[in-house]
């Protein structure tokens, strides 16, 4: 498998002076192709500002961040709307879901935003919507969904217009465990059917053993690295490692942020 993404000695300063924090301190990782990866770390690790630097949400003290050969510090304005609604599709804890559009229309947003067919829209929303199990709320408003159908709904939304990389920001913390585990085996779905490549910030060890390698971060520096045997490891297998690494972190996985 080939490289899509490089972080390199990526450093973010937050303030000046006694109110300076530094949230990243030289972070550098590759992530390859079809790979689902997670970050774990304690709260204010500086994971959400890793997930956020690579959305291009959050500009980096210093450091690059390279998709597929391509580094983002280069991009203008244009370049840089096209990575947001092409290469990279977000996912996030609170749905984000539109209250006025039904989930078939938020699904359909990004499509409509770079000019795909009312036809060809309808075509790719019933296949993603298939594939997640949500065909029977597609014409629902998000006021009369489920939390679990809301955030597959959130989640055709981010993988619609096939981009390079799924950012998953803390995906099942609004759900339930049987919800959380649903949202997690499509997205394993997704990962390995369709090749998608995944990074997802996580607190849940449960969420965690369903991707194939782990990063842990502490004080904005790389602590650990598990690597699952997808093969022939399980997910319960995997869990008990993640769990003693967490433990290890400080205060066991329920402080794992």
């Amino acid at each position: 498998m080939s490289v899509i993404l490089q972080v390199k000695n990526l450093q973010k300063t937050y303030g000046k002076g006694a109110s300076r924090t530094e949230a990243l301190r030289g972070i550098s990782f590759d992530v390859l192709e079809g790979e689902f990866l997670g970050v774990m770390g304690p709260s204010g690790s500086g994971k959400t500002t890793l997930l956020n630097c690579i959305a291009t949400i959050v500009r980096p003290t210093s450091g690059t961040v390279i998709l597929k050969g391509e580094e983002l510090s280069s991009f203008r304005e244009k370049a840089l709307a096209d990575y947001r609604g092409r290469k990279i599709g977000c996912l996030f804890q609170e749905f984000e879901l539109l209250d006025n559009l039904t989930a078939g229309e938020n699904i359909a947003l990004p499509l409509s935003l770079h000019g795909i067919s009312e036809k060809q829209a309808e075509s790719k929303i019933k296949e993603i919507a298939g594939r997640l199990d949500i065909e029977e709320v597609l014409d629902k408003f998000p006021s009369q969904m489920s939390g679990g159908q809301k955030q597959r709904a959130a989640a055709a939304r981010a993988l619609i217009s096939d981009p390079d990389i799924l950012l998953a920001d803390e995906p099942t913390g609004a759900l339930d465990s049987r919800n959380a585990r649903n949202l997690m085996e499509k997205l394993a779905d997704e990962n390995r059917d369709q090749g998608k490549t995944i990074v997802m910030v996580t607190h849940d060890p449960n969420a965690a053993s369903f991707c194939s390698r782990i990063l842990f971060i502490q004080d904005g520096c790389l602590f650990h690295e598990l690597r699952r045997d997808v093969h022939r490891e399980s997910n319960a297998a995997f869990y008990d490692r993640i769990a003693a690494v967490t433990a290890q972190l400080g205060g066991g996985s329920a402080n794992v942020l």
